[in-house]
């Protein structure tokens, strides 16, 4: 199954061991393929960085961080016209997961949640997503 996995869930599974590690875990165990652009990369990269500064979690998460973003697929953005978040920040996961043909965004933000089901690719938080995989 093909995802896009947004920067606040690889945060979670490179900084800590639940659902969001789990997520990466079925990466890991090549269960779903992992999709991102060149902007959510960075996004992702940047974030899980400062998290990673600001916590400093016992386990090595630099080299989680690593793991994820050598692994992670990368795609052009599709085209989505106009904003279709209510925070036009999320909207590059849209794209990413359109360019990817991706079933699912995997998203611990409200505002990509509300969306629900656009362009047909579910918007699921990680503990809905687990159960589906």
């Amino acid at each position: 199954m093909r995802v896009v996995f947004d920067a606040n869930v690889v945060v979670a599974g490179v900084c800590w061991q639940g659902e969001g590690w789990l997520c990466l875990l079925k990466m890991a165990r090549r269960q779903v393929f992992a999709y991102g652009t060149e902007f959510t990369l960075a996004e992702t990269r940047e974030t899980t960085v400062r998290v990673i500064r600001e916590q400093a979690p016992a386990h090595n998460a630099t080299a989680r961080l690593a793991w994820y973003l050598d692994r992670v697929r990368r795609v052009d953005p599709a085209p989505l016209g106009k904003q279709r978040s209510r925070d036009a920040h999320d909207d590059p996961y849209l794209a990413a997961a359109l360019a990817a043909h991706a079933a699912v965004v995997v998203t611990y933000d409200r505002d990509l949640l509300v969306l629900e089901k656009p362009f047909g690719v579910r918007i699921l938080r990680p503990a809905d997503f687990l159960r589906l995989v």
